[in-house]
């Protein structure tokens, strides 16, 4: 059985004793009151997107999000962007690269991220898109994977399953444009431009956290291998994308999309039930619990109690 990228990254770590990695961001000293939070994410194009399905602006705003939501995940507000990209020449001599930028920089100005640089190279290859984002945190408040703890509660900061909807759409031909039905715009939106969703006003409540970016089961597996413990979900309390009705699927389809979808990019985090009802305005619903079964996953459902199966995007 080939190995996965999450296991070459573990063997990696091990074999070399990297000790900073193992979280959706690496987390360096900066002052007495902060820590820097650093990552970077690769888009490739004919994997992570194709360019017949959307636009520059979207492939921009798209290669921006994905860091930001790392750095939320750490509990983080990210500062500084670097975006390297490698451009094939067909692209060069199109305005291609200069909507790309308007997507890119119109999501950072929402999260008062400057560019400070990058890079640039001729590809004979796909189009691909290096992102860095540098980030800052309260010192010592860094969010790790690690931090779950049996009776913590789990939680989600919104509906799962819409980016999954809207690749289904992709890949059935529908294409984004103004005048599509609210419900396909909606999923497309959710797979083209998805919005990082942050927790910052709720400092410290996290005691572990990760984005839903690989997708639900696969991220909160990371979750519990970190922390070493387990789980235990309950299929009624999943919040599934509502719009996913319009593709005519059934529960059982809408729920393996939630769990096992990606992309959506809310986040996914543990929390001491106890210390919850001290936060005000704190809305949202737990959907199971960290359990002290190191390793197993579970789903409650109206007929039985059974494994969760680990799904979710995998490079390899």
């Amino acid at each position: 059985m080939p190995r996965s990228e999450f296991q070459f990254l573990r063997d990696l770590k091990d074999h070399f004793n990297l000790s900073r990695i193992g979280d959706d961001c690496a987390v360096f000293p900066k002052d007495e009151s902060h820590d820097y939070l650093i990552t970077s994410d690769m888009l490739v194009e004919g994997i992570d997107f194709k360019l017949e399905w959307t636009r520059p602006n979207f492939i921009g705003h798209k290669a921006l999000a994905v860091s930001i939501s790392d750095v939320a995940a750490m509990g983080g507000n990210a500062v500084y962007s670097l975006v390297s990209l490698a451009v094939p020449e067909k692209l060069w001599n199109d305005p291609f690269l200069d909507t790309f930028y308007e997507g890119y920089s119109g999501l950072a100005r929402k999260f008062e991220t400057e560019l400070v640089g990058g890079d640039i190279s001729r590809t004979d290859g796909p189009f691909t898109i290096d992102s860095t984002i540098i980030g800052i945190v309260n010192k010592g408040k860094a969010v790790l994977r690690s931090g779950a703890n049996p009776g913590d509660s789990i939680y989600v900061t919104g509906p799962l399953g819409g980016a999954a909807g809207g690749l289904k759409l992709l890949e059935s031909g529908t294409v984004f444009s103004g005048d599509l039905e609210s419900w396909k715009s909606g999923l497309l939106i959710r797979q083209l431009t998805p919005f990082p969703a942050n927790l910052n006003s709720f400092d410290s409540l996290p005691t572990a956290m990760i984005d839903i970016s690989d997708g639900f089961s696969s991220d909160l597996d990371h979750i519990c291998k970190a922390s070493g413990v387990g789980a235990r979900i309950y299929a009624d309390k999943i919040p599934v994308e509502r719009r996913l009705r319009g593709l005519q699927l059934s529960t059982e389809e809408k729920l393996n999309l939630a769990l096992h979808g990606g992309e959506d990019f809310e986040l996914l985090f543990t929390a001491d039930t106890a210390k919850v009802s001290e936060y005000d305005g704190f809305l949202f619903e737990p959907i199971g619990e960290i359990t002290d079964r190191t390793g197993k996953i579970e789903i409650v459902t109206d007929e039985d109690i059974e494994p969760l199966d680990i799904g979710g995007f995998s490079h390899f």
